[in-house]
């Protein structure tokens, strides 16, 4: 049954929070930003070493500490409301929680480690060229000679991939078909070429991943679309989280600026108009909260509820990082938009993050179809 966070879960939100507040100031974010990788490798160590958060859902068998979605959710939150600029999600999510969703124990033996310790990064290689979130997206194809598989193709726009020395790859292994796919982890190296892009959002890293022949092994037991369409819901239970915090942190920004700024001799949250703007934000920002944490939950204790509360989350989620940021710039005024001022950074990660795993609708259209509702072309995962 789904509950409230416990005490224990609350002062390690505290203790993260703390920890991003030191290592991703907004000054450290925009010197972040402009580097090559897009982050600070000695901070991305600090924070395996002092506070192991890359392993903090990885089994302590592998090095982790064991712990689940919910303090994994934690970690994302504020992550994503302190703008943090590393790999983590490509890394601790798409990669991570893949290898450990997947089952395959040789796999995980050899990754996970790695993952815990700060020493691997890793993503998810898809979509393919057609940059669709369904089984039409695999267009990367495997090949199997004698014992030995590579997978060669292109997806144009991979989350951390130039940083990335493991790839998560969704791959046909025959005819068009959902039985066809297979996932492959890939390493960096031999047959792959990645080239950095330039993104909508600076804070995070995209880039262009190319397999020729590239050596793969296969990751599971072959389930076709229904094993990668489990880790998208994953991928879209992390980002929701992400999202829930680049909406609060919006919130308060807001909040905050309308206590300091003075016109017509008062602070501007002074004035009931204001006042309503924040107030519909703020029931916004909970509701996305909410809807948060029950998909961790429900990823964590309740599996068989995790393909709806995943799409109810993202849906959710996608819709109001996006107003949040947005309504923060409209409370900012002129200074809102300016290159100095934050807002714009927020609303940029919303935006990017708007189209990643599916947009709103097609993540209501899923739920739909999830709960028995309905079913449009739109749902096809």
């Amino acid at each position: 049954m789904f509950a409230p966070r416990t005490e224990e879960q609350d002062e390690f939100q505290t203790v993260v929070r703390d920890f991003f507040a030191t290592v991703s100031s907004e000054s450290q974010v925009r010197q972040d930003m402009d580097t090559d990788t897009g982050y600070d490798p000695q901070v991305w160590d600090r924070m395996a070493r002092e506070l192991q958060l890359q392993g903090i859902a990885v089994p302590e068998e592998y090095g982790g500490q064991g712990f689940g979605w919910t303090e994994l959710g934690i970690v994302l939150e504020e992550a994503g409301a302190a703008l943090f600029c590393a790999p983590y999600f490509a890394t601790v999510v798409l990669a991570g929680m893949s290898i450990l969703e997947s089952g395959d124990a040789a796999a995980q033996q050899e990754f996970l480690p790695g993952i815990a310790d700060g020493s691997l990064v890793g993503t998810l290689a898809f979509p393919g060229e057609n940059r669709r979130w369904d089984e039409s997206g695999v267009t990367v194809t495997a090949q199997k000679s004698g014992d030995d598989w590579t997978v060669s193709g292109t997806c144009p726009e991979v989350i951390d991939g130039q940083n990335a020395g493991v790839f998560i790859v969704p791959a046909r292994t025959g005819q068009e078909s959902g039985d066809d796919i297979s996932l492959f982890i890939v390493r960096g190296g031999d047959g792959v070429t990645t080239q950095g892009l330039s993104a909508l959002d600076p804070t995070r890293r995209i880039a262009r991943v190319s397999f020729d022949q590239a050596p793969a092994t296969p990751l599971g037991d072959g389930e076709g679309w229904g094993q990668v369409s489990r880790i998208l819901d994953v991928a879209s239970v992390g980002l929701a989280a992400e999202q829930a915090g680049v909406a609060r942190r919006a919130l308060e920004d807001a909040v905050a600026y309308m206590k300091e700024r003075v016109q017509f001799g008062q602070a501007i949250g002074e004035f009931q108009a204001l006042k309503h703007m924040a107030a519909d934000v703020l029931v916004d920002v909970e509701s996305a909260a909410s809807a948060s944490r029950y998909a961790l939950w429900a990823a964590q204790d309740a599996p068989e509820e995790l393909p709806a509360s995943a799409s109810l989350a993202a849906g959710i989620c996608t819709d109001v990082a996006v107003t949040a940021t947005h309504q923060n710039i409209q409370f900012h005024g002129g200074m809102g938009f300016t290159w100095e001022a934050s807002p714009h950074l927020y609303l940029k990660r919303a935006r990017a993050d708007q189209v990643l795993f599916g947009d709103a609708q097609f993540h209501r259209a899923n739920l739909a179809r999830r709960i028995g509702a309905g079913s449009t072309p739109e749902a096809v995962r």
